[in-house]
């Protein structure tokens, strides 16, 4: 194998990541924001082409000028298999370096048991390993839980604690990239989403709890061990109750379908989503004043992760969104009187996060595409070529 020398790679590999994240992009685009002479962007991408990485197609035509082409995965090239864990369900979704989904399946969990569970995601892997062979680089796993170096540390809502997820890869030779679920939505927004080109972004999303991440251009901000952005455990809540965590007055049980299970003097549902969805669709005056109760602490918590980090933009995701548009007003009124004085003449705007239901596939993916975009990462391919 003939040595690769460091750094000739780099200026590919910033293509390449161009590429990843900014799906359709054109040769020309890439070498106007790389600063690259048209030259320098035909040897690049010849190469790229050459050690399959890309390829190229004629650009929609924009008229008179000079014709372009659209960069794309090469055919034969690398790929991620992304995955997304759910309460009840998990997706998959195999990712060329484009960041296209391909081969989406989804499928309801018949068991939760951990084992069980894990067990099916390895098959998925394994499928996927035999029909792409060693084009298969990474595979990216979105958890509902807190993760530390594809150590599960905890899942409450699934019940799970201290699980080793890297058996999901255990049968291949494949590396694993796990991250908590709500992180990696963020990151789909802050990428190709609602929140795309804002220096500093809060993302959050609501299913069982409230998970979310703090985004510094586009690059989740982890925390020491990983485990940062678990904004449902902040003491927002009512201090009289434990949380499955461990902790007391979390967020988690004030915004979802167990706390309007509880406003509406129901049991704990066993599905807090389907539970959550069902009570959106009443219009009796009980279920109103539960959803404005839930509407309300969500108000005054983004109010306070607002007075926390100062950020451009908050978007938001899962069951934030519909619970939102039912109490709007309430919304607004909670949020805006949360705010430190300073923030209400021009208040962050919090949008409905762009990727539904896709996001932590999408985040998944792009934070293995970072991966697979570096300039080690491409030479080493390249010298397999």
């Amino acid at each position: 194998m003939t040595p690769v020398r460091r750094g000739q790679w780099q200026t590919a590999a910033d293509v390449l990541s161009q590429v990843a994240r900014q799906p359709g992009i054109t040769r020309a685009a890439v070498a106007r924001t790389l600063r690259l002479s048209t030259g320098s962007a035909t040897e690049v991408t010849a190469r790229l082409r050459d050690v399959h990485l890309l390829t190229e197609a004629p650009a929609p035509s924009q008229g008179r000028g000079r014709p372009t082409t659209v960069l794309q995965a090469h055919p034969e090239g690398p790929v991620v298999l992304a995955l997304d864990l759910r309460q009840s369900n998990w997706r998959s979704a195999v990712v060329a370096l484009d960041g296209t989904l391909q081969d989406q399946q989804y499928q309801r969990h018949r068991s939760r048991r951990a084992q069980v569970v894990l067990k099916n995601l390895r098959q998925t892997v394994e499928q996927t390993h035999e029909q792409y062979g060693d084009r298969l680089q990474l595979v990216s796993l979105a958890v509902p839980g807190t993760v530390r170096d594809n150590q599960l540390m905890q899942a409450p809502t699934l019940e799970w604690a201290e699980l080793d997820l890297a058996q999901v890869t255990a049968d291949v030779d494949v590396p694993l990239l796990a991250g908590n679920d709500a992180t990696l939505s963020g990151v789909a927004e802050a990428r190709t989403g609602a929140a795309a080109g804002a220096g500093t972004a809060v993302h959050l999303i609501i299913e069982v709890g409230i998970g979310g991440t703090l985004l510094i251009d586009g690059v989740p901000a982890s925390g020491a061990s990983g485990a940062g952005g678990e904004y449902g455990h902040m003491p927002f809540g009512d201090r009289s109750r434990t949380c499955p965590c461990g902790a007391r007055g979390c967020w988690d049980l004030e915004i979802d379908g167990r706390a309007l299970a509880r406003h509406l003097k129901q049991p704990t549902p066993d599905d807090p989503v389907a539970y959550a969805e069902e009570v959106l669709q009443r219009t009796d005056r009980p279920a109103r004043a539960a959803i404005a109760r839930v509407v309300a602490a969500l108000g005054y918590g983004v109010a306070g992760l607002v007075n926390a980090h100062d950020p451009d933009v908050v978007t938001i995701g899962g069951l934030a969104i519909p619970l939102r548009a039912a109490a709007e007003d309430t919304f607004q009124e909670a949020y805006k009187s949360g705010l430190m004085t300073f923030h209400r003449g021009s208040p962050p705007p919090v949008l409905p996060a762009t990727h539904q239901p896709d996001g932590p596939l999408r985040g998944a993916a792009a934070l293995a595409l970072d991966q697979l975009t570096s300039e080690p990462a491409v030479a080493a391919w390249a010298a397999q070529r």
